[in-house]
Order: C-alpha cells, then structure tokens, then sequence
C-alpha cells in the first residue's frame, strides 16, 4: 500500500456538485483521500459531477474532525484568504499534505488557520469556488513536482476516447 501524500479536507461543504468536482481533481491531480466534516453534505442529493467516478477508487469519509484524522506526521496546508497567508506561486508543498478548504458560503475558523503548518491563497480578484480552488491548488502542487509525468502516454491514458487530435 502507497503512503498517503495527499488528502483534501473539506469543512462543511454544502454542494454535492462542488463535492463531485473536488472528486474528479483528486483523481486527476493523484489525490490520496477526500475528508469532509459538517452534516449538510450529507442531507444533500447525490453528487453527479463526478465524472471519472474518483469515488470508487478514493475514499471520501465524513469525519469530525479532520485536524485530528489525519496521520501525525501530515502537514496541515490551509487554503483560504487570510492576512499574512502565502501567496501559493511563492508556496512550496510538503512531501505530505492535508488541505484544507473552507466552505462555499463560509470560512476556515481561526482555531483551524492557528493549528495550520502553512497558510495559502490564491491571489485572485475576488473569491473562487471551491471545487475551482482544489483544481488550483491541486495542479500547482504537481506543476512544482519533480516527479511529475507530462508525455504523450499520459496524454493517450487521460484524453476522452473522442480525442485523438496529434500535433
């Protein structure tokens, strides 16, 4: 079994489609795990956006607390717009990460943001949804990787089964 490097914490999340998205960028930027606190979630219909069905493949879990749920040695990333945050062009992701994103018609806690190993935003003009905000995040950390693959295999495996355009 691979050791988890990537987990995206969603506090109270209210839309089953931002909910699918997060979980279409999870299987598309290699995320580990998807946690979610709040009950509002899941009184809300089935999510239909998951298009790649991530769900069957990455475990999203309702939790508590996601703070206290993931592994110790996790860093707890913060993804908000927050006085003296990083701008996430200057952020460097750590090996393993838990971020964490706020809900769509809300905001982190403070006690949240004080517990953080890193606060970042996304200089905007203006606040992103939050599926939008997890893509980001998401493909900024593989951008930065080293180990990243980009080659016309990856395109072949990821590309619709309508697509096969060649330069």
């Amino acid at each position: 079994m691979k050791p988890t490097k990537i987990i995206i914490g969603l506090i109270n999340p209210k839309s089953p489609s931002n909910v699918g998205a997060v979980m279409r960028a999870a299987g598309c930027f290699r995320g580990d795990a998807v946690l979610y606190t709040g009950q509002r979630y899941d009184r809300a219909a089935p999510f239909y956006t998951d298009t790649h069905n991530a769900s069957y493949t990455i475990p999203l879990t309702h939790v508590t607390s996601i703070a206290h749920t993931i592994p110790a040695k996790m860093k707890l990333v913060c993804v908000e717009l927050v006085e003296g945050a990083v701008a996430l062009p200057e952020f460097q992701h750590p090996e393993s990460a838990c971020y964490l994103f706020g809900p769509e018609d809300g905001t982190l806690s403070q006690a949240l943001v004080d517990q953080a190993d890193a606060v970042v935003y996304i200089p905007t003009v203006g606040c992103m949804n939050l599926a939008a905000t997890v893509n980001v995040v998401l493909y900024d950390r593989i951008a930065k990787s080293a180990s990243t693959v980009a080659n016309d295999a990856l395109i072949r495996h990821s590309r619709d089964i309508n697509n096969r355009l060649k330069r």
